[in-house]
């Protein structure tokens, strides 16, 4: 081909593209500090209106709330050692970039495959919350009819591909309002619910069946710790849905007007505002008077229940589209991330290179993203007819996010041993960002990473997904070992790490 020269590495092999390679897959800087801080919050906050609640079922209250506390330090962990990371490697690789700095080629192609299981699986995830919350709203204003729940995800998909396509700064001016609007939602909850709260009666309503299941306490005042604490244990997957997604802010990196200053503050301050929500949506959403745990633990749109049991029906479809703006900004934010992800693989050649090319006129990575939207829905298809449809209920939503956190926990975990590496081995790396908390906190998001996976496994729904994910890896190791390795590309990632590798 011509433009082409190969070089061996190991074992693998690098395409040196020419120069129109490039032109083909440019990206615009755009974003500054406060774009950056939307991007990680406006990622997280759906985790705030929808699928935390969960957690009701497995840990009662106070088990959701100490669960809570240890995802929070597990991620303040892993947010210190990114902001370490991200503007040493200013990529969009992101999970890979670091990895493949650290680990080489294979620890980075294992590394950004855990996170694209994470970036494809988490929009069908809140795709399915968006049409939870839609239904209710159709439901009470149609009684009479009703709409096909794979409609709203496919309305869903096509609407906010269509908004990050057409352009990145439009992008980032609807990520930054729409994260606005929703921590406005929320605040107007917190101020609303405070008034209506009943902690005892209605939050502790959770006890412990002869089954060993979760059932109602007719009149609360049960324990907050119904489980004990291997209840905290099991929770801990469904306490990650409140900050899943924060660690997505490097694969804003290029677009970044000034990525060594703005990526370390948009990331902190973005995971103090998530500590503070966090805690607010945990003690006031179950603690409404008609709401309850119990309630929430199978409710696919809890911050909807809480506005009903304040405010009543009468306002009920006004409510449910406020209730939507956190799932939309989370889904947009997050398509933005998945399109970034899996273009950043396919520029270097562990994707086939055609996924990564931009727009022309845009300079946005449509092609990545259309691929990664139509995966994630596909898997969203078959879930849906082979779990029973309708039938299926939350069931749907609840396999959706354990594939999610699954390959999120595979890729917190790399990070983190890739920051302890890279602090071993590339000590004279230019940083101009050092984390506080060093390798002690990288050692507490593994140890934390790794309780939750053992305890996600015990999850019935965990193994559903994670056939699925199995499969994932396994196509795509099979590619890499069979193609994808002999066809890398000196994209900026991979020369930054040969480049290190020598020095080091």
């Amino acid at each position: 081909m011509a433009g082409v020269n190969t070089k061996q590495v190991g074992s693998v092999a690098y395409a040196k593209r020419d120069k129109s390679y490039f032109e083909d897959r440019q990206l615009v800087r755009h974003a500054n500090v406060w774009h950056l801080w939307a991007l990680g919050v406006g990622a997280v906050i759906s985790g705030h209106f929808s699928g935390w609640n969960f957690g009701f079922g497995t840990g009662g209250w106070g088990g959701m709330l100490v669960a809570g506390i240890i995802i929070a330090i597990m991620y303040v962990g892993l947010v210190f050692s990114i902001a370490e990371m991200s503007p040493a490697l200013p990529h969009t690789g992101a999970a890979y970039s670091f990895a493949r700095t650290a680990m080489g080629p294979w620890g980075g192609f294992i590394t950004g495959l855990c996170e694209n299981v994470e970036y494809v699986v988490t929009p069908a995830v809140i795709a399915f919350f968006i049409g939870s919350y839609m239904g209710g709203i159709w439901s009470v204003a149609f009684p009479d009819s009703s709409v096909w729940p794979p409609l709203w995800w496919l309305v869903t998909y096509g609407l906010f591909l269509a908004l990050n396509i057409f352009g990145v700064a439009l992008s980032f001016r609807v990520t930054l309002i729409v994260t606005l609007l929703s921590l406005a939602v929320l605040i107007v909850f917190w101020i609303s619910a405070i008034p209506s709260m009943d902690f005892s009666r209605w939050a502790l309503n959770i006890g412990v069946g002869p089954d060993g299941a979760a059932m109602e306490l007719p009149e609360g005042n049960g324990s907050m710790f119904p489980f004990g604490f291997s209840g905290v244990l099991a929770t801990l997957p469904f306490a990650v849905w409140l900050f899943l997604a924060i660690e997505q802010l490097p694969l804003a990196a290029e677009e970044s007007v000034d990525p060594k200053r703005d990526m370390p503050r948009g990331i902190i301050a973005g995971m103090l505002t998530l500590m503070v929500s966090a805690f607010m949506i945990v003690l006031l959403n179950p603690s409404v008077v008609g709401v309850g745990s119990f309630k929430l633990a199978t409710s696919g749109e809890p911050l909807l229940d809480g506005f009903r049991a304040i405010y009543g029906d009468s306002g009920a479809v006004l409510l449910g589209v406020i209730a939507l703006i956190g799932l939309i900004a989370s889904f947009h934010t997050i398509i933005f991330a998945m399109g970034r992800q899996v273009y950043s693989l396919s520029r270097a050649g562990y994707f086939p290179s055609a996924l990564s090319v931009t727009h022309k006129s845009y300079k946005t990575p449509y092609v990545a993203m259309f691929a990664g939207a139509i995966v994630g829905f596909g898997i969203m298809l078959i879930m849906w007819f082979a779990l029973g449809g309708a039938t299926a209920g939350s069931l749907i939503g609840s396999v959706l996010l354990n594939m999610a956190v699954f390959g999120a926990m595979f890729s917190y975990i790399l990070q983190a041993v890739s920051f302890i590496l890279l602090r071993q081995n590339q000590p004279n790396m230019e940083r101009p960002y050092r984390s506080p908390l060093g390798v002690p906190g990288a050692v507490l998001t593994i140890i934390i990473g790794v309780v939750t996976l053992l305890y996600q496994i015990q999850d019935a729904n965990f193994t559903k997904g994670v056939v699925w994910v199995a499969l994932w890896f396994a196509i795509a190791i099979v590619y890499f070992g069979l193609v994808g390795r002999h066809k890398l590309i000196l994209s900026p990632e991979e020369e930054f790490a040969l480049e290190h590798a020598q020095k080091a």
